[in-house]
């Protein structure tokens, strides 16, 4: 039987995102027009201005739905919803501003007006979004909202699935698995699907979750058939899960032939190309703007030691492309270009490079480090001439982190890693580089391939402001 409980909370997301829109413009015009006393661009009566808003909100609802704001994958999804809520309360702003020029008629009274609407709207946007959160997990704790789920097969993956839906604010609530003789604690199981459906009231399975295909054909065929009569969801989890790490898409072949396409990252296409675009659009005028501080930097690290102010070094990229990577030299003159080992055996301190490595490729008061080099690691300013291996297409903005020839044979799935461009900044930078492991750091890189998308290019560069003014952590 088909739980409607996500269908009622889409209304309720619709009604709220509605109520917090008019509200916010609502709010916007008494600041403006009752409250602040300067001059209007023309007076709009207060009747006037709330019978347009209610009929443009509609559409400006129907932006939020086109963006999947009100589709049951984006509800947990914390950042990205976000995301589109900022996209959509400017779209849907837009939107009403052309309105208003292609029918030459004033909806604002005041030119602040659609700037405090717009402000007000995002913060209670999300205001409401987060409370619909918090009531949603408070009502499924109770058992309220919660999808009955199924599960057929015995794979490995069944503990996994059964650890995850534990607990009722998951959403999920396993009312059995079938196919296993096997005892597991909390949960019915059955030898059989046909002596689980037996079992279990089918109006009491929302959902159905299948992990193995059985050798006889007919046997998944009742599986799916069972469903549909009985207007249940079905999914399969196929074997051999680590085969469909990645992007994955569901395609015809040769338009005849249904096939699962598994990418190593969902960055191509389009997507290519916009982030160029963008990496462009921001260094560009970043460098030329910076060219004084670049210039004060150059010769603050030249008159600390009197050596060369740049440090080059050989990264891999796209590919397995090996190219020059640009620093300012924070280290002193002596120890330039030698590998950390060899600068500790230089100096007579080899048992600090156990300590170094140990500590994850770094060390609380390096003293291969100049003075000027503290300050510029601290501040990450030492990171700025990568700008120009932007600017070249040898890196992006954002992306994994650009490891040497070395350390990249050592990392676990480097061939998906160096699928896309490394980048000046990344998911493990922002995720306290300084406090994870090597490992870790590459786990976050895969993920950032997998799962790329626009938008986590941006909250990744608004965390890299964020983690760099606060001190937190080097870029």
């Amino acid at each position: 039987m088909k739980n409607n409980a996500s269908f009622v909370y889409g209304l309720f997301l619709v009604l709220g995102d509605f109520l917090a829109l008019l509200i916010a413009f609502v709010g916007a015009y008494i600041l403006r027009v009752k409250v602040d006393e300067r001059p209007l661009i023309e007076f709009v009566s207060a009747r006037e201005y709330f019978a347009v808003f209610l009929v443009l909100l509609i559409f400006w609802i129907g932006i939020f739905a086109l963006l999947g704001l009100y589709n049951s994958s984006i509800y947990e999804k914390r950042f990205k919803e976000f995301g589109r809520l900022l996209i959509g309360s400017f779209l849907g702003l837009l939107f009403i501003l052309g309105v208003a020029y292609f029918r030459n008629e004033i909806i604002f009274p005041a030119r602040l007006v659609p700037v405090y609407g717009f402000t007000f709207a995002f913060i209670l946007l999300v205001v409401f979004r987060n409370l619909a959160r918090f009531i949603r997990s408070r009502l499924m704790r109770y058992g309220i909202g919660v999808n009955n789920l199924l599960i057929v097969g015995n794979t490995p993956v069944v503990d996994e699935l059964v650890s995850l839906f534990k607990e009722p604010s998951s959403g999920y609530k396993i009312v059995g698995i079938a196919g296993t003789k096997r005892k597991i604690d909390h949960v019915k199981t059955f030898p059989s699907f046909a002596s689980a459906i037996e079992s279990i009231k089918t109006e009491n399975i929302h959902s159905i979750l299948q992990t193995e295909l059985f050798s006889d054909p007919e046997a998944n065929s009742k599986v799916v058939q069972f469903a549909q009569e009985n207007h249940i969801s079905f999914r399969f989890i196929p074997g051999n899960a680590e085969l469909f790490v990645g992007n994955i898409q569901l395609e015809l072949f040769r338009s005849s032939f249904p096939v699962i396409a598994v990418n190593q990252t969902a960055l191509t296409g389009w997507g290519r190309i916009i982030k160029r675009i963008f990496d462009l659009l921001i260094t560009i005028p970043l460098t030329i703007i910076l060219l004084p501080l670049y210039l004060i930097i150059a010769i603050l690290i030249f008159l600390s030691d009197f050596g060369p102010v740049l440090l080059k070094q050989k990264r891999v990229t796209r590919f397995n492309r090996v190219f020059t990577i640009y620093k300012f030299r924070t280290h002193k003159k002596a120890y330039n270009g030698m590998s950390p080992e060899e600068a500790f055996s230089a100096m007579g301190k080899p048992e600090l490079i156990k300590k170094y490595r140990a500590n994850g490729d770094q060390i609380d008061d390096d003293p291969r480090v100049t003075g000027i080099g503290k300050f510029l690691r601290s501040t990450s300013l030492d990171e700025l001439p990568q700008l120009f291996n932007v600017i070249k297409g040898d890196i992006s903005l954002v992306g994994p982190r650009a490891l040497v020839p070395k350390e990249i044979d050592q990392a676990k799935s480097k061939h998906n890693i160096v699928s896309v461009k490394a980048g000046l900044t990344g998911l493990a930078q922002v995720s306290g580089r300084k406090d994870i492991s090597f490992e870790e750091r590459r786990t976050l890189d895969l993920y950032y391939v997998q799962n790329w998308s626009f938008w986590l290019d941006i909250t990744i560069l608004l965390k890299t402001i964020r983690v760099v003014l606060s001190g937190r952590g080097a870029v």
